[in-house]
């Protein structure tokens, strides 16, 4: 396990709900450090540097989901089984940062021309917080930007965009004998909800991009929580909805829609997010491969971003594990491409 001793260190800290946030960040601060990167900034989120005219770029979030029972080993402790390296967070994305700390170790930066800057960030299994700290500053991020998240070592360039919304309506409480007398919250909900999939099926499904595994925007509604009683005409209804943006001309088409519909059928409209999907056009990959999740990558705008890290993607799930092979494919991974951009 000598060989795996970064990425068994940072499994070793509780970063659920960023917990032991300030302790991991020290970790990274201090292993950097000792390779000679200076730090830029330091708070919930971290920022290293190396060199001048910085070409390339790291980021990766330090925080886990919460793990669940039905582990069959200690989740805050790094366990080889085979050729199996076990633990939260070891694929999501504990193992992208670790592979990425091993390969900056390996690079003599006095020989390259340009330099390197390193970002971690927190709260991104909630909330994003970390990466929206970082671009309300109006950082300058690199040109090349590597997203460490699991994809099993496959380089991605894009990702789709996000529409999230929270649809809240409100009704008329009467008896169920006399629904005349109220008004249905829940009612309207359904009203708009199949209204709102007639015009998803005919204007927005329909239209393919083939870049994408799933080739088309989607459309969710997540959850429905209407009313107080079965023998009561609902006061109150909420409705979370969200849309996976294959083409980003489908935001404002949504949009749109949404807003007449909520006119029509009497509800508040909280727009939750709203992140435009992404191909970029990266001149050393050749084949163009896109990511279904969502990434801090949506939030940076650069011309090269890259999408890469460990595998299987094992990510939430329970006993979460990544490969020897595929963790040790990283490092090199990794390695090559920071000398590629910066010599």
């Amino acid at each position: 396990m000598k060989k795996y001793k970064i990425l068994k260190d940072l499994v070793g800290f509780n970063t659920i709900k960023d917990a032991e946030n300030k302790e991991i960040i020290n970790y990274i601060e201090k292993y950097l450090k000792n390779l000679g990167f200076k730090t830029e900034y330091k708070g919930k989120y971290l920022i290293m540097s190396i060199g001048n005219n910085y070409k390339i770029g790291f980021l990766g979030h330090t925080d886990t989901v919460e793990y669940i029972d039905g582990w069959n080993t200690n989740p805050f402790e790094l366990t080889k089984i085979d050729n199996r390296l076990y633990g939260l967070g070891s694929c999501d994305m504990k193992g992208g940062i670790a592979a990425l700390l091993d390969a900056v170790s390996k690079i003599d930066f006095t020989k390259l021309k340009y330099g390197m800057k390193l970002y971690f960030t927190y709260d991104e299994e909630i909330g994003f917080s970390g990466i929206y700290d970082i671009v309300k500053t109006n950082e300058k991020f690199p040109d090349v930007m590597i997203f460490g998240e699991p994809t099993n070592n496959e380089m991605l360039v894009g990702s789709k965009g996000l529409l999230e919304y929270e649809l809240s309506f409100k009704g008329i409480k009467a008896h169920s004998s006399n629904p005349a007398k109220g008004k249905s919250a829940n009612m309207n909900a359904v009203k708009l909800l199949f209204e709102l999939e007639e015009f998803y099926n005919e204007k927005i499904k329909k239209y393919e991009q083939s870049s994408y595994e799933v080739p088309y925007t989607t459309m969710n509604v997540g959850t429905i929580n209407g009313g107080s009683a079965k023998n009561s005409v609902s006061a109150n209804c909420e409705v979370t909805i969200d849309f996976r943006i294959s083409n980003k001309e489908h935001i404002k088409v949504i949009k749109e829609k949404i807003e007449y519909l909520a006119q029509k059928y009497e509800c508040k409209v909280n727009l939750i997010e709203e992140i435009e999907p992404f191909i970029d056009n990266c001149e050393f990959i050749r084949e163009i491969k896109t990511a279904n999740f969502m990434t801090e990558a949506s939030f940076v705008q650069k011309s090269s971003r890259i999408i890469l890290g460990v595998g299987p993607v094992t990510a939430h799930e329970v006993n979460e594990y990544i490969t020897e092979e595929s963790y040790n494919k990283l490092v090199e991974q990794y390695k090559d491409l920071i000398i590629k951009v910066c010599k």
